[in-house]
């Protein structure tokens, strides 16, 4: 199952937190972006249990990281 988490950084430690988050295993594709979020993961996880469980004791324990929002992808209509 995907799961697409946006997550706030704090701006110093950007570069770090999206370091972290690339060596994560279940990492498919991490983003620097713009706008209101500061980076955008793709995860492929087992299961919701899963997604809470990396959320809460890898995700949030990287210094740097303020806030995360995560959305479950429910289909998909096109991937490239």
């Amino acid at each position: 199952m995907k799961a697409l988490i946006e997550i706030v950084v704090e701006p110093k430690k950007l570069e770090n937190v999206c370091k972290r988050l690339s060596e994560l295993k279940e990492a498919v594709k991490v983003y620097e972006i713009t706008g209101e979020f500061d980076v955008f993961v793709e995860l492929d996880v087992d299961s919701m249990n899963s997604l809470r469980k990396i959320l809460k004791e890898k995700i949030l324990r990287i210094d740097g990281v303020k806030t995360t929002h995560s959305s479950v992808v429910l289909g998909e209509w096109k991937s490239v």
